[in-house]
């Protein structure tokens, strides 16, 4: 019997909703075919969105959306997507395939799904290839109420309004594809664009994200902080977040796995390299306490998730990969560190949200399936906008050779309704295990629960969309302050607990 100890009075934390975030690429059939249709399409839509997505999303309560990219945004110009669609530029999409982009889905088109979403925006800037002055109009398009160049153009294309920019990321990944910068020459850069993205409605302030590091580079993460905060604003260094970037890939770039294929080994070898994440988020963290030590600015991890090898006959550049019960496990056990550091990270992006890299939703035409990703994230959005607890679980290692792993990951947290929601990932691909979660000087009321497990290799296609679904959980039992449970192999847990007044 593993032990589970929660303490409801002790708080550790906001756990904001974009710990949930998603991001969506021109990559592949993220956008076109997976989100965006058009207008004429026979799919049913709503001004050019899917209409079976977008409910799906709005369902899983989908938080904040990242968009043109990844390596995407810092070759995308901004004015080749508004105005009449037949008159849009066309380009090449030289990152991702080599295919035609004909820019349909631009700006108007992404505030229009975020508004039939419900979720926050998070729009990623040109500094790559684009100049200071571009930036700064794109903000002035989006969110300048008044008589300029720029909110006159938006008015003539459509939209007298401006809209709301949440979150704002100056370049990406400019320590490699955005134009192999580094560190000190992009801080310097991020200091003088920045200066430009002028908030210019009290009332719709948006957070500026500074590129961060990829995985481990730490060197990036020190002298990007240091040349940021070495000025008379010392105090948040011109920015609201600084990024990270990591991928969970079983082998390494030129050999990443199949995404279905694998064994006990590989099964092991994997989660253990997704909970590095925590790693990454510590030793980060702890260089940006040196200049920070208040937490003022966030740490974004912005793209995260498994990348596989592409499905066998796919263009391998649209990066399409089917998704299992590992890549659920490798959900759970992010969202839970996530959670657990919720004190330093402000928001996550999974990559990405339709057909590409570790998606909640795959499409072939006008057919959709919810992968076990999806119902994962389904399951932990009762954590969103919630207070961390403190909450500790006994575990013990389990795997194979170096690739050893925790048996159980958890996290725990409090709603406003005073409801406690508790999520225990098993990473046993073989064992279940029983747990008695103690509830410290608390007398409980109520448990409610579901649970999703299948066989580690399990995965829902579009012959048979429910092979991996949550379903009602029922296998505990409850004494005053306690509850006896067992959590099945490769299974994800969610219990909602009620405590009597």
């Amino acid at each position: 019997m593993y032990k589970m100890v929660i303490n409801p009075e002790v708080k550790k934390g906001h756990i904001n909703p974009e710990l949930q975030g998603h991001f969506s690429e021109h990559l592949g059939r993220c956008i076109y075919e997976g989100l965006y249709v058009g207008e004429n399409s026979d799919i049913p839509n709503v001004n050019g969105m899917r209409k079976d997505v977008v409910e799906a999303l709005k369902e899983m309560k989908i938080p904040v959306l990242r968009w043109p990219g990844g390596c995407f945004a810092d070759e995308y110009h901004w004015k080749d997507g508004i105005g009449p669609k037949e008159k849009r530029k066309k380009m090449i999409n030289t990152n991702w395939g080599g295919v035609v982009e004909d820019n349909s889905f631009g700006t108007h088109e992404f505030m229009e799904l975020c508004k039939q979403l419900g979720c926050k925006t998070y729009i990623n800037g040109n500094m790559g290839s684009g100049t200071v002055q571009e930036m700064s109009e794109w903000v002035e398009y989006m969110t300048f109420d008044g008589v300029s160049p720029m909110a006159d153009m938006r008015a003539e294309n459509g939209h007298k309004d401006s809209w709301k920019i949440d979150y704002f990321g100056v370049g990406n990944e400019n320590w490699g594809c955005g134009g192999n910068m580094t560190p000190e020459f992009y801080a310097n850069m991020y200091r003088r664009y920045q200066t430009f993205l002028r908030i210019y409605n009290a009332d719709k302030p948006f957070a500026k994200v500074a590129c961060g590091p990829n995985g481990d580079d730490y060197e990036w993460t020190d002298r990007v902080m240091k040349t940021c905060f070495d000025s008379p604003k010392k105090e948040h260094g011109f920015m609201d977040g600084l990024s990270l970037h990591y991928y969970t890939i079983t082998y390494d770039w030129d050999n990443k796995g199949s995404a279905t294929g694998f064994n006990k080994s590989e099964w092991y070898r994997t989660l253990n390299k997704t909970l590095f994440m925590e790693e990454l988020i510590e030793r980060h963290t702890a260089i940006m306490d040196k200049y920070d030590d208040e937490h003022k600015v966030g740490l974004i991890v912005d793209e995260w998730g498994i990348w596989h090898e592409v499905e066998e006959g796919t263009n391998p550049g649209f990066l399409y990969q089917q998704n299992t019960m590992r890549d659920a496990l490798v959900a759970a056990i992010n969202l839970n560190i996530f959670n657990k550091h919720c004190d330093r990270v402000r928001m996550a992006n999974i990559a990405q949200m339709v057909n590409v890299l570790q998606a909640v939703v795959l499409t072939d035409g006008d057919k959709m399936i919810l992968t076990p990703t999806y119902h994962v994230f389904k399951m932990f959005n009762c954590h969103q906008d919630a207070e961390l607890l403190d909450s500790h679980i006994d575990v013990t290692k389990i795997g194979e050779d170096e690739w050893m792993v925790p048996n159980l990951s958890e996290s725990a947290s409090v709603d406003k309704d005073g409801n406690i929601n508790i999520t225990i990932a098993n990473l046993s691909c073989d064992d279940a295990y029983d747990v008695e979660s103690v509830l410290v000087d608390s007398k409980i009321a109520n448990v409610s629960g579901e649970v999703l497990t299948a066989g580690m290799g399990d995965y829902n296609t579009f012959e048979k969309a429910d092979t991996v679904k949550c379903v009602e959980y029922s296998d505990f039992t409850v004494n005053n302050d306690r509850i006896k449970m067992t959590i099945p192999a490769c299974g994800v847990v969610k219990l909602t607990v009620k405590l009597a007044p």
